[in-house]
């Protein structure tokens, strides 16, 4: 079977290479080059990069709907099915059509719960105990399409979205070479629209620490927004980066530093968390209870927070 393999970032990595040992890819698609760093290097995305390497055919279009030439190059490449993971663009339906069995995509959750961009991020921010994988026929739709496999995958109560994100592509890298081997032999099945959620992209305010909230949504917060955008708090009007927390005992105000330990532990809501790694403004991370002495911290002080 002839593939054509849309991808981007790092995570889609293992997916590609699982397609690739199995099936023939003969058309590379991935995002342009991007300027990164403080020198604005011109750098390929990592699939790009790989395609590169292997010196397999590869395109990167700026654009997808109303561009000819691109759907040209996908059509001569000869391609059977089209499959795409973490591509990072909304496919028109003139592409879509042009591969006889169509595109199938590798969802990070089981739709129709998690619609959208961040299905990682949210699963962890909302507390869920289980996500997993859907390989969907995909359509015009935002991750409306008919569901082919969908496997579970529960979830470590202290994953962050990095190591989830690593099981879900072991995931779909066995799911998706599963569909292929086995496309024409799979029933279709329709979403239930009524119990579709969306998971939106996460802004720089997501990644707030809401004190008043209780202590596991704060560490489930933590665990979603990790990398990007970061947890962060306020301390005398200035923001403060919270690189590492955990779980911890403790009750007071929200937001209320209760106890020095390895760290500081910090009252939510309901139950506290223990603050382990900071880093203020312009400066390099730290441990939390060397940065509360420096500052001149003293125990019932609080954390500032604007919800």
């Amino acid at each position: 079977m002839k593939v054509a393999f849309f991808g981007s970032p790092a995570f889609a990595l293992p997916v590609f290479e699982a397609v690739r040992a199995e099936f023939d890819v003969v058309l590379v698609v991935a995002q342009p080059d991007k300027p990164v760093g403080r020198g604005l290097k011109l750098t390929p995305p990592p699939i790009a990069a790989r395609a590169r390497e292997l010196g397999l055919s590869l395109a990167q279009p700026q654009k997808l709907r109303k561009n000819a030439e691109f759907e040209e190059v996908l059509q001569s490449s000869g391609a059977d099915v089209a499959v795409t993971c973490a591509y990072g663009k909304i496919l028109p339906g003139s592409l879509l059509r042009l591969p006889p069995h169509g595109f199938l995509n590798t969802h990070t959750s089981l739709l129709p719960k998690y619609r959208g961009a961040a299905p990682i991020q949210w699963a962890l921010i909302e507390g869920e105990t289980v996500t997993g994988t859907t390989i969907m026929q995909t359509d015009e739709g935002m991750d409306t399409g008919p569901i082919l496999l969908q496997e579970a995958l529960a979830i470590e109560p202290n994953w962050t979205n990095v190591e989830l994100a690593g099981a879900l592509s072991e995931q779909a890298s066995r799911l998706i070479v599963r569909a292929l081997r086995d496309l024409d032999h799979l029933s279709p099945t329709a979403q239930d629209d009524a119990l579709a959620t969306h998971a939106r992209m996460l802004e720089k305010a997501d990644g707030e620490l809401r004190w008043t909230d209780a202590a596991q949504r704060v560490y489930d917060r933590y665990r979603g927004t990790f990398g990007w955008p970061g947890s962060f708090t306020a301390w005398k009007g200035k923001s403060l980066k919270v690189n590492t927390l955990r779980p911890a005992s403790g009750r007071g105000e929200p937001g209320e530093v209760l106890t020095l330990g390895d760290g500081l532990v910090v009252a939510c809501g309901e139950g506290a968390v223990e603050l382990l790694t900071v880093q203020p403004e312009g400066k390099k991370p730290m441990n939390a209870r060397d940065w509360w002495n420096g500052a001149g911290g003293k125990l019932g002080d609080r954390f500032e927070f604007s919800s």
